[in-house]
């Protein structure tokens, strides 16, 4: 039981046998450190319906709680604020109840409950992943474990893009220009080969832009009348069509980029459950159209067009079914959405993992599922997110813009290798243990920097700050994992003893343990608000907290054995919670370094 579970009944007890007054909310706060306390009570509140002082309010109050509760030890009242000092002993049966548990934090998920769709990634096929994804991809998998972790079931699922004129481009450029080179021949990736190919199909089309251009046409007509753009959008059109030899060629150069995917999402840690793909969707919802229409929801135009008229919620009018009678984007949207409840009948809501460009869309899409009438629709949430810039010259990009993942992770892993070099600490690994470390530090230095801002902000990322072995930084709390694991490893005594002799911990370890307790909250509130910065800081504030106590107190030089069993069961368990922690952003911890 939490300290605010025990004190908040507690003080609800005292108002009542005090002054006859019943109160439904107690505001309580984490006391600040310049005051002495544990948990403070906010007075102001109660002066409402108490008429006192707020001072001879706390006073009457902090007097209730030493004499009827176990936990209090003493008080302190500073202006509206009663600030609270608990008693030793709270703090070592607490630790006692956790030390073991090895899920601390975790919440087991009711097979009652709904579940929770997550989507992120959702690439399209004709090129690598980049910069933009591997912060989406992190993102999603994090929330996605976040959400597991707070007690419910959870599908990670992503929807390919595999189909549509980009697709063509590549499609077409390898048929003209490739030779019938392969991810073999060519010792490419084929997700790489295929971005190839899509660069190459672009460089054609300008060339023949500014060929038409020179003839006396205009930018806009030499767009539109350049020959390898018209053999795309014919290709398109047979593809639509179920033309057998562009369908196989089709198939071919996609799983050539699922392939390649495969390798990336590897090395970046993430997974999924379940693939939706653009070829299988992006005729969904048309049916819904004709519901909505019954229903009045949408509303039919004199050319046959559907639209929905959102001006009343401060949107605009949005179409819904083109006057052709073809889909567009929301149409499949809306489609996909109700497909994923039919296909798995126990999810009650969706986290979409999309950039900030498209917060409108998420606001119209998600509106219109609540007015067709869908009750998981209040259960929908955009998971937005700003993009991420890099200092100029720092990483590899092609054509100038795009920072490709995979060669992003091979840089980090690069900058991880020299960094450690420098420090030279590794003097008794083996190149395979190296390599590995390498790659530890500089994934988790890729993924903390990035997960640790607010999703919502825009991210400047320094490769060198980031692997820094000090601040805020995933190598800095991974050191002090590793170091907490070599303390472990030199303990030559038993030290799973439960403990109940100790009256009096040191000041250090109380605010050890304070941190610790805090984590099952910690998990819930990055649930809600869908946010791993909020388990990225917490986790560098518990080691913060461990390195103030680990250069405050002896641990294994400690002469009383009582207190180096404490000690070391302290820091073994704040270990376990990084490494929990960091799990639920997706970073490995190394057990040396």
């Amino acid at each position: 039981m939490s300290l605010s579970q025990i004190l908040t009944p507690s003080i609800q007890n005292a108002i009542q046998a005090l002054f006859d007054v019943t109160v439904d909310k107690i505001e309580l706060q984490t006391t600040r450190k310049e005051f002495e306390g544990d948990i403070t009570m906010v007075i102001f509140p109660l002066l409402k319906v108490i008429k006192s002082n707020p001072v001879e309010l706390g006073n009457k109050i902090g007097d209730y709680l030493v004499d009827n509760v176990a936990e209090v030890s003493r008080y302190n009242v500073v202006s509206g604020f009663l600030n609270i000092v608990i008693a030793d002993g709270y703090y070592l049966n607490f630790f006692n109840g956790i030390k073991d548990n090895n899920n601390f934090g975790y919440v087991t998920p009711n097979p009652e409950d709904k579940a929770i769709m997550v989507e992120y990634s959702s690439p399209n096929t004709n090129k690598p992943l980049h910069l933009g994804h591997v912060r989406n991809n992190l993102l999603g998998y994090s929330v996605a474990e976040i959400i597991k972790a707070s007690g419910k079931k959870v599908y990670k699922t992503q929807i390919i893009n595999d189909r549509g004129i980009h697709i063509c481009k590549s499609m077409l450029a390898w048929e003209k220009y490739g030779n019938g080179e392969t991810p073999e021949s060519s010792n490419l990736k084929g997700d790489k080969l295929v971005g190839k190919y899509y660069v190459e199909f672009d460089k054609a089309y300008k060339a023949e832009i500014n060929e038409l251009i020179a003839t006396g046409k205009t930018e806009e007509e030499a767009k539109k009348q350049a020959p390898i753009i018209i053999e795309a959008q014919d290709m398109l059109k047979k593809w639509e069509a179920g033309d057998e030899k562009v369908i196989t060629l089709w198939k071919k150069m996609n799983q050539w980029v699922y392939d390649g995917f495969a390798v990336t999402y590897t090395n970046l840690g993430v997974d999924f459950d379940k693939y939706y793909y653009e070829s299988n969707t992006y005729l969904l919802g048309k049916d819904v159209v004709q519901v909505g229409l019954d229903r009045g929801v949408f509303e039919k135009d004199p050319d046959g067009s559907v639209w929905i008229d959102l001006t009343d919620e401060g949107l605009d009018r949005k179409i819904v079914l083109r006057s052709d009678g073809t889909a567009v984007y929301m149409t499949q949207d809306i489609g996909t959405a109700i497909q994923r409840v039919k296909d798995m009948p126990d999810v009650g809501g969706m986290v979409y993992t999309v950039g900030n460009e498209q917060d409108y869309h998420f606001k119209v899409l998600f509106l219109i599922l609540k007015k067709l009438g869908f009750d998981w629709a209040s259960s929908l949430y955009h998971l937005s997110y700003g993009m991420v810039d890099l200092p100029s010259g720092k990483m590899k990009s092609r054509e100038g813009t795009v920072v490709d993942a995979d060669d992003l992770m091979q840089d980090m892993t690069d900058t991880a290798k020299q960094i450690s070099e420098d420090l030279g600490k590794l003097e008794s690994y083996s190149a395979e243990e190296k390599a590995k470390l390498y790659k530890t530090i500089g994934l988790g230095a890729l993924k903390y920097y990035i997960l640790k801002v607010d999703p919502k902000k825009r991210i400047l990322f320094n490769p060198e700050e980031s692997v820094d072995f000090a601040g805020n930084t995933g190598p800095f709390i991974q050191y002090t994992y590793a170091r907490i694991q070599s303390i472990i490893r030199k303990a030559d005594f038993d030290y799973n003893l439960t403990l109940s002799g100790v009256e009096v911990i040191h000041e250090k370890e109380k605010e050890l343990v304070k941190q610790i307790e805090l984590f099952p909250e910690v998990i819930q509130n990055a649930a809600q608000n869908h946010s791993p910065a909020l388990i990225a800081n917490y986790t560098y504030d518990l080691v913060k907290e461990y390195n103030s106590f680990y250069q405050s107190v002896h641990i294994l030089g400690e002469t009383d054995l009582t207190k180096k069993i404490f000690r070391v069961q302290l820091s073994k368990k704040v270990a376990e919670v990084i490494k929990s922690a960091f799990t639920l952003l997706g970073i490995e911890v190394p057990e040396r370094m």
